[in-house]
């Protein structure tokens, strides 16, 4: 059965189908008013710590910490690493661009690999080859919120003592066997910006898998202060003491998403729902060869977060697009394969050849979907797409 949002979500009226869309699903007002009447709006107050018990909770994890953004996350994690210029990291070319930078800025190499055909996450047969002296880390994207193959990633890693991040900035509720992404390597980054499917505008998340790296990433969070160790009375006044940045995500973010995740399970039953329902109408389409669409990883299970299908050219592509927008339909294509563009040819490498993220580049178009989409509204979308190739 389908669970319901809360009679009160606020629903836009839009007559154009958007290819995304935040709402309010819970008690957000409720809790911004709490907030600004409690004065208390710089961070790590009542709400952040409300927010990183419920993710502590949820996911079964060690720790939660709050952060301005997933980019921010993926900072702290290639602190807590103390990366040195030179170090490789292999991460895959399609992804976004934080996900690069956020090892660039400590001066590393990132090292692009090709992604799978079936699920567009890193291909964990093409890691061995890349793994070199230098290299001190892997980055699993779990793009579209499909997790990757962690176990072959992780059995990797661990046979070259490397450490693993999981870049899991679309994956808030997807699973990998038994256990939530973001939770089951050494550091797990989660995006809460606009467009994904638990949002606060802009914020993030990193999650602290191993004991040992907690009271760090407090320091590093905290400006490089040992300022928590003052604030539990451990010492008598606090001081720098290592690296580290302003990586609060402010008390009024927070209260909007505690709301947010309060109703992320019901958020993420209806995206499923949909992405099921696309991939009913669409099979016929991928049975006659004019469209791949997304497999999936054995053990994992997603959460809805997108929806794509793969076109034969991108001159198709480029005519499904106009066609979707001429019936009033917004959908996307994505990434440009890092390996591609100047900042990535300037600071990182491919170590060879990546033909399935450079076809993928130019053959994916995702489809709207958003936790209010009504039924009417995707078979608008469905009877769009058959249309076109009618």
């Amino acid at each position: 059965m389908e669970e319901r949002l809360p009679r009160h979500s606020i629903v836009p009226k839009v007559d154009r189908i958007p290819f995304t869309l935040a709402t309010t699903v819970g008690r957000e007002r409720v809790y911004i008013e709490e907030a600004l009447s409690a004065g208390a709006l710089t961070g790590d107050g009542k709400f952040t710590g409300l927010c990183e018990r419920w993710l502590e909770r949820t996911l079964n994890a060690h720790r939660a910490i709050l952060t301005p953004s997933c980019t921010a996350a993926l900072e702290m994690a290639s602190l807590l690493l103390d990366l040195k210029p030179g170090d490789e990291v292999i991460m895959p070319s399609f992804t976004y661009v934080s996900t690069a930078n956020a090892f660039v800025l400590r001066g590393a190499v990132p090292v692009f690999v090709d992604v799978c055909a079936n699920t567009l996450n890193i291909d964990e047969t093409k890691i061995g080859a890349a793994i070199t002296p230098r290299t001190r880390a892997i980055v699993a994207v779990h793009y579209a919120g499909e997790p990757c193959a962690m176990d072959a990633i992780v059995d990797l890693a661990e046979d070259a003592k490397l450490a693993v991040i999981e870049d899991a900035a679309q994956g808030l509720l997807s699973s990998y066997r038994d256990r939530f992404v973001g939770t089951i390597a050494r550091f797990g980054c989660f995006s809460f910006h606009g467009t994904k499917n638990t949002t606060c505008g802009h914020g993030g998340a990193l999650m602290v898998n191993r004991p040992e790296d907690c009271a760090r990433a407090d320091v590093i969070r905290d400006r490089g202060t040992d300022r928590k160790k003052f604030l539990d009375g451990d010492v008598q006044k606090y001081s720098w003491v290592d690296v580290g940045s302003s990586y609060y995500m402010s008390e009024l973010s927070a209260a909007y998403l505690l709301a947010q995740l309060e109703q992320s399970r019901a958020v993420v039953l209806k995206r499923q729902n949909i992405c099921r329902a696309y991939r009913s109408a669409l099979e016929p389409l991928a049975a006659r060869g004019h469209v791949r669409l997304p497999g999936a990883e054995p053990f994992g299970s997603g959460n809805g977060h997108i929806f794509y299908l793969l076109t034969q050219d991108a001159d198709v592509r480029h005519k499904l697009l106009a066609h979707l927008g001429q019936h009033g339909i917004d959908a996307a294509f994505h990434y440009t394969p890092l390996h591609m563009t100047p900042a990535g040819q300037r600071f990182g490498r491919a170590p060879g050849s990546l033909p399935v993220t450079e076809d993928v580049s130019q053959t994916i178009l995702r489809l709207p979907v958003f936790a209010t989409m009504d039924r009417s509204q995707q078979e608008r979308v469905i009877d769009a797409v058959l249309g076109f190739y009618a």
